[in-house]
């Protein structure tokens, strides 16, 4: 059988706004297994970022069960949740979320400072393994503004993995690059799916749809659909097609 890393059961988070009760999710359940590449879809308004929000322990549903790995999320306290969001989860921010005046490496480096149990020694040799694994071999030391908006994804990415986490969470990773520099890095995150990594990507984009394994669709906080992918697109041929800009 298929490890569950993430369950949810009849997720529902409501807000207080004013007099109105805002109903952002509206008692959702998906499983998603290990392995998958799962691009979560909506419209603004459809309850996307909520439920990332709520993926990535950084909020607590209303109602409903949030299982990550097998442990039960929604009864945790922050520091719980801190704790396991730092532990089995890899964040990719759409903006990079980079620390400007460090290197790639420093910023590589970050989440493993929370981890008493990695030494210093070893925080760079992983750091430095993960750079060289998205191409980032010859830039270990350039600084943020040093690097192009797709160079500094990809820090962002080996960011997310030095950690060695469950599940990988995007959020709108490719939506401040050009076609050309977005495709590169979804043909990284191809690359990620093949070895064997969970990833759930949220977006409003849905033609990534076509280059992952299942797409889950948002409206009205419900999934209106849910659906595999049994063609998947290669974002190496379209990337690999797309001209060079010399300017």
């Amino acid at each position: 059988m298929q490890k569950e890393i993430i369950k949810i059961e009849k997720l529902k988070r409501y807000f207080k706004v004013g007099d109105e009760t805002v109903k952002a999710l509206r008692g959702i359940s998906f499983t998603i297994y290990e392995g998958e590449f799962v691009t979560i879809m909506g419209t603004s308004g459809s309850g996307k970022s909520t439920l990332l929000n709520t993926l990535g322990c950084l909020d607590t549903p209303t109602a409903g069960d949030y299982y990550l790995d097998g442990i039960n999320v929604r009864g945790m306290g922050k520091n719980e949740r801190a704790r396991i969001r730092n532990r089995k989860i890899g964040f990719i921010f759409q903006n990079y979320n980079l620390l400007p005046k460090t290197t790639a490496l420093e910023n590589v480096e970050l989440p493993l400072l929370y981890n008493s149990a990695v030494s210093a020694k070893e925080r760079a040799v992983r750091a430095e393994k993960c750079l060289r694994e998205v191409g980032l071999g010859d830039r270990l030391n350039h600084r943020s503004n040093q690097m192009s908006g797709g160079q500094q994804q990809r820090v962002a990415i080996a960011r997310a993995l030095v950690n060695n986490p469950v599940i990988i969470l995007a959020d709108e990773a490719t939506g401040n690059l050009d076609t050309r520099t977005s495709f590169s890095i979804l043909t990284l995150f191809q690359k990620l799916y093949r070895e064997g990594k969970t990833i759930i990507f949220v977006t409003h984009n849905p033609e990534i749809a076509m280059y992952s394994s299942r797409n889950i669709l948002l409206k009205d906080g419900r999934i209106v659909s849910d659906e595999y992918n049994n063609d998947i697109k290669s974002a190496e041929e379209v990337y690999n097609s797309l001209p060079v800009d010399n300017d």
